[in-house]
Order: structure tokens, then C-alpha cells, then sequence
């Protein structure tokens, strides 16, 4: 298990092959790549996010755990960015490994809907009108509550 918050930017081809690597038991790997996307009425000019260090990789790595008990996973991958990023950027890689293709594509999506409302990051989007903090969703608090 692997888990990075960090303000560089990261190699998806180069991580997907790394965490891909040496896992001859596991029968499926799953990733997913989030990326800042634009506004469509106002555009975005850069996107910051915050965290506090120690906190959140703690909480990133008991999510991380819950997700390699609860769907019997290989190896699991987590990498979020903070900083200042810009539209068309990679955010966050989530990967899974598991003996079957519905525990890995399982697990991916519960650690997304994790990601996406309770980890511990805040966004501010900021566009020529202003800047706003990004408000959760209702949607992503539904999706989360499936698990």
C-alpha cells in the first residue's frame, strides 16, 4: 500500500506500471485518474488545495486500509495532489489490485466516493469573478453513503 500527498505532479503511465508490477496473484488492477477540470460559465484560472500534513495521510491510509479489508485487496494505491493546479491537470490516482475484477473495480469506486467527500483536503476555485471554497455535493454524500 502506497499513499502520497504531494504538490508534484505525477507519471500516470509510470505509476500504473509500478503498482502493476510483481502482482501475479492478483487476476485485475483498476485505476482511476481525477483532473481539474474547467467552469463552464466561469473559467477557471487555478484550483487550490489545502491539507494539513500528517493528518491527512493518516485518514488517507485508514480509509485505504478499510478499502484492502473490505474488498479483499492485493495492494492499493492512493496519490492527491495540493497546491495550486490548473485545468487539465492530474488531481488523484486511485489504484486497486485484486483477484477479481469486481472487487477492484469496487473498491477504486468506495475509495473515490471517500475521496471525493470526506478526505481531508480544501478547494478554493478561483476564476476572474473571484475566489470560492468548494462546497460537498449532496450527490457525493449520496454516493457515499451506498457503502
Amino acid at each position: 500500500m502506497r499513499i502520497s500527498v504531494q504538490d508534484a505532479p505525477f507519471d500516470l503511465g509510470k505509476e500504473s506500471t509500478d503498482f502493476a508490477q510483481g502482482h501475479t496473484d492478483m487476476g485485475a488492477i483498476v485505476t482511476f485518474t481525477g483532473v481539474v477540470r474547467d467552469l463552464p460559465d466561469d473559467p477557471l484560472e487555478v484550483m487550490e488545495i489545502e491539507h494539513y500534513p500528517g493528518m491527512t495521510e493518516s485518514a488517507l491510509r485508514e480509509m485505504a486500509q478499510s478499502a484492502v479489508a473490505r474488498f479483499s485487496l492485493g495492494d492499493v494505491l492512493v496519490i492527491h495532489r495540493y497546491g495550486p493546479l490548473y485545468p487539465g491537470e492530474m488531481i488523484m490516482m486511485v489504484a486497486t489490485a485484486a483477484r477479481h475484477r469486481k472487487d477492484a473495480f469496487e473498491a477504486a469506486e468506495f475509495l473515490m466516493d471517500y475521496l471525493k467527500s470526506r478526505a481531508p483536503f480544501w478547494k478554493r476555485e478561483v476564476t476572474a469573478q473571484g475566489a470560492d471554497w468548494v462546497a460537498s455535493k449532496d450527490e457525493d454524500e449520496d454516493a457515499l453513503s451506498r457503502w
